[in-house]
């Protein structure tokens, strides 16, 4: 009997597998603030590694509605997609053996790779952005750095049209590869500015000329007879679908990264 056939985690056929497949539970991911189950879809010789969260496994939140975090991990995903930058992995909704939740196919990291560090001066060196000071203890602080990557910069942009309200360190996955994706995307898509995130580096800068193109292209997909528009029409509200569209047009508007608003917390907590 030969091996089963692993899916890269772009592929359009890793979503038909993650739709599709028998999903068997291997194991629970502690760390995860509400149940995230590790898990094996399998389907006619075929087999990948995702990850499981019921959404009778969330926990409710006082800013977003109970039982809605799978369908904005797999709202974050249809907009990765239309991007084209792939940044987010393939994500599905779906029942499986704790009911509907969202399946997301798995990351194998590379640990060589530094996006995120904490320096001595307060100025960067070349190749790194500043978002901050941090206390490291006994009344120490020290500057907190992300890498100056185009990967992360096109993240950037993508957290601002989804509203990313919890862009941690720890939700940048590097691969062997070369390619840089991004998890856990429950609480985005809100209608009022909750924007936190890591990627301040180029708050105020020109967008690149590649993000409007994108921008560009998501604003017509998000139109009322858009593609996009139609995929999430059904996982997000009409509100929130419209400040989806507000947004783009802001940052098509301004030609610039957002800058931290003020109302809100501009790096979220843990940072990491």
């Amino acid at each position: 009997m030969s091996a089963p056939e692993r899916i890269p985690p772009r592929s359009v056929t890793g979503v038909d597998l993650l739709a599709e497949g028998e999903l068997t539970v291997r194991g629970r991911i502690r760390e995860a603030s509400n149940t995230a189950l590790y898990c094996t879809v399998s389907h006619e010789g075929r087999e990948a590694a995702c990850i499981y969260k019921p959404v009778a496994g969330e926990r409710p939140l006082w800013d977003f509605p109970d039982g809605t975090l799978a369908q904005r991990e797999v709202a974050a995903y249809e907009v990765s997609a239309a991007t084209g930058w792939g940044l987010v992995p393939p994500t599905v909704l779906r029942e499986g053996p704790y009911g509907e939740g969202m399946v997301q196919l798995w990351v194998e990291v590379t640990p060589e790779a530094e996006l995120l560090a904490l320096v001595e001066g307060e100025e960067p060196e070349p190749g790194w952005k500043a978002i901050g000071f941090a206390e490291v203890g006994e009344g120490r602080t020290a500057l907190l750095v992300h890498a100056d990557d185009e990967r992360l910069r096109r993240l950037a942009v993508l957290d601002a049209v989804i509203n990313n309200a919890d862009r941690k360190g720890g939700h940048l996955l590097p691969t062997a590869e070369g390619r840089l994706y991004a998890i856990d995307h429950g609480v985005t898509f809100n209608t009022e500015n909750k924007l936190r995130t890591l990627l301040w580096g180029w708050a105020g800068e020109p967008l690149a000329p590649e993000a409007v193109d994108v921008l560009k292209a998501l604003q017509e997909s998000l139109g009322e007879r858009g593609a996009l528009a139609a995929r999430l029409s059904g996982l997000i509200t009409a509100a929130e679908l419209d400040a989806t569209r507000a947004r783009v047009a802001v940052l098509l508007d301004s030609g610039r990264h957002p800058e931290p608003g003020g109302e809100w917390p501009a790096i979220p907590w843990p940072p990491v």
